[in-house]
């Protein structure tokens, strides 16, 4: 039953003014952050619980969970098990920015003793010698106009060199690709490009890696989500609700589902291509850790089999580093034109020479099949940890990626655990994090990501979790 909104603080109706561009849950976020630097939020004060200011802002929950969840990440806000969210007794410094955009401090997954955050990967092994080797020779190599700015679509060489490698070790089948800022830039393009098409809306995965389907709906789409099971994205249920919604575009990650760890199945790999084919639309295939596969070759993309319904997107920043800017599409020639005319920002030509020198030297592919080795070995000390520390839960997905999704027991609210582990110097993330707004069905999950934990650490970690789990069981005491 929804709370009755007469329960809550009037005050915080007025408070939180949610005008703006950006997604809801930033908007959110920023107009408490306001609240609190205006003192209009004393230190101390007690937050609505989150289903009760939804309700009263018309909001999902998730929106609400999301803003609470970074302000307390930043040491704005305290959370208490068995205690209502609270302004800190001394808030962070709240100088910089107080608009639709988050301010500049990075989010906590990178400063705790034990970094569980997923999506990070093993920042000590990027290969620091190779990147100074390939920076002098992609300078000594660079003439004038190189330098004098970046190329539409991707330098020449960093072109080629990117449609190489894919086609080794991606099995796309293309004549040509652009390079991006990244993967999240390149969605920015197609979304702007699926607009003036005239799509309305797109099918997002649910759970999903929220990045990406938040720059469709920030472009103008709206976002319907598909339930994911144990096969990948559920086709069946896409065309129905493609059908309900006039969707005819899809954002999916068929390799290694981004939280579950599925892959898509052949048959609704082969589903999905026909129906895409049905209705004339566009399969967005988001390839953003497929190279981490550690119990066979990675499967091919799902481009390869309908390069002209499907558009790829990767980066560099699963495999090499975020900081590097660097991602790549391979578009369907129909749509190269309104891909290319899409605005968006091209990573500097440097950037791009020199990620073309590790590419076609080699440097890149021996750094990656190096990290197959340390993540496969990584991985299997942190399920046999949690095995032997949390026997009553259990570990989905492939032998693959950077992250692991944890079941809980029964009644075992994953948003809590994540708090109660933060106390304890482990950094997870909740399942619900990667719902699609007012869903629930991952709220007794948790997804631990071990790219960034170091090897010595994987025992502590588990351990800490482990009496996370048991605490919130027991509940308050």
């Amino acid at each position: 039953m929804a709370p009755d909104q007469t329960d809550l603080p009037p005050a915080w109706d007025v408070l939180l003014d949610l005008r703006g561009d950006g997604p809801v849950h930033v908007r959110l976020e920023a107009a408490l952050r306001r609240a609190v630097r205006d003192g209009r939020a004393a230190p101390g004060a007690a937050l609505p619980p989150s289903r009760a200011l939804a309700a009263t802002l018309g909001v999902s929950r998730w929106v609400v969970t999301q803003a609470y969840g970074h302000l307390v990440a930043e040491g704005v806000l305290e959370a208490r098990t068995g205690s209502a969210t609270r302004v800190a007794a001394r808030p962070a410094d709240l100088r910089g920015p107080v608009g639709g955009a988050r301010p500049a401090p990075a989010p906590l997954p990178a400063r705790r003793a034990f970094d569980l955050a997923p999506g990070v990967p093993d920042l000590r092994h990027v290969p620091r010698a190779d990147w100074v080797r390939a920076t002098r020779a992609a300078l000594a190599a660079a003439s004038d106009a190189d330098l004098a700015g970046p190329v539409p679509g991707g330098h020449p060489r960093a072109r080629a060199a990117v449609l190489a490698h894919l086609l080794a070790a991606r099995a796309v089948t293309a004549d040509d690709v652009r390079v991006t800022s990244g993967a999240a830039e390149g969605m920015h393009r197609v979304a702007v490009m699926l607009l003036a098409a005239g799509h309305r809306a797109v099918l997002v995965e649910d759970p999903g890696w929220p990045r990406l389907r938040e720059v469709a709906g920030a472009a103008g789409l709206t976002t319907v989500p598909v339930p994911v099971d144990e096969g990948g994205l559920d086709v069946a249920q896409a065309r129905l609700r493609a059908a309900r919604a006039g969707a005819r575009a899809v954002l999916v990650t068929p390799a290694h589902h981004f939280p579950t760890g599925a892959a898509l199945a052949p048959e609704r790999r082969d589903a999905l291509v026909r129906w895409a084919r049905e209705v004339d639309g566009l399969v967005v295939e988001d390839d953003y850790d497929a190279e981490h596969r550690y119990d066979r070759r990675p499967v091919a993309a799902l481009q390869g089999l309908a390069p002209e319904r499907v558009l790829l997107l990767g980066s560099l920043s699963k495999t090499l580093s975020p900081a590097v800017g660097l991602g790549w599409a391979v578009v369907p020639p129909r749509w190269r034109d309104a891909f290319d005319a899409a605005d968006g920002t091209d990573p500097s030509t440097l950037t791009q020479l020199v990620v073309a020198e590790l590419l076609a030297g080699g440097s890149y592919a021996r750094h990656v099949r190096a990290g197959r080795l340390r993540y496969a070995r990584r991985r299997r000390a942190l399920v046999d940890a949690l095995r032997r520390h949390l026997p009553g839960c259990t570990v989905d997905g492939l032998d693959a990626g950077l992250h692991v999704r944890l079941h809980l027991p029964d009644g075992v609210d994953g948003d809590v655990v994540a708090e109660a582990a933060a106390r304890l110097g482990v950094t997870i993330a909740p399942g619900s994090r990667y719902d699609a707004p007012g869903g629930s069905a991952s709220r007794g999950t948790l997804v631990l990501g071990y790219g960034a934990l170091a090897d010595a650490r994987v025992e502590g970690a588990v351990a800490r979790l482990a009496a996370a789990v048991r605490g919130v069981a027991r509940g308050p005491s």
